[in-house]
């Protein structure tokens, strides 16, 4: 019989390592954020029991651990410096501008919508957990989702012109 920590923390290793590796952009330091992230969670995994949202506190704990990164390394990396990787590689030349046009759109979003709309989008968070997780309310979370699908209407309508 598993533990609740199992059950209910460990099961989101591959969620958070995906979040993770968004904010960072490197597969090792997105690795050892989720490894701190997890021995947090241990070190309180009886009052994570008693947590309405868990996986709200986890996904909180990540970010803050990512941000500890950033800060204790002064590692911004821009999007230029990604698409200049991006554009090195031949092979994945179709993927590689379907992504770029991706993190363009997502570059161009104010930081609250970026971060719901990911929450909401790609981790498949629901409003109540991104509320809590962003400490903000349910309908903050509705109002800077619609503008930034709203913003993603257009950008790609935009786009399919330029295109033709």
């Amino acid at each position: 019989m598993k533990t609740f920590f199992e059950a209910h923390i460990l099961t989101l290793k591959n969620q958070l390592y995906r979040m993770a590796y968004l904010w960072l952009k490197d597969r090792d330091l997105a690795q050892d954020v989720l490894q701190n992230a997890f021995e947090k969670a241990w070190v309180r995994k009886d009052a994570l029991q008693k947590m309405e949202n868990p996986k709200g506190w986890m996904v909180r704990t990540l970010k803050n651990e990512s941000l500890l990164q950033f800060r204790s390394n002064k590692k911004f990396e821009k999007l230029e410096d990604w698409d200049a990787e991006c554009e090195d590689e031949e092979d994945e030349k179709d993927t590689s501008t379907e992504i770029k046009l991706v993190f363009r759109f997502l570059e161009s979003l104010p930081e609250k919508q970026k971060e719901v709309f990911q929450l909401r989008e790609v981790e498949g968070l629901t409003y109540e957990e991104i509320s809590e997780y962003m400490e903000i309310s349910l309908d903050q979370v509705k109002v800077n989702l619609h503008r930034a699908r709203k913003a993603l209407r257009e950008f790609l309508t935009k786009e399919n012109h330029e295109r033709k």
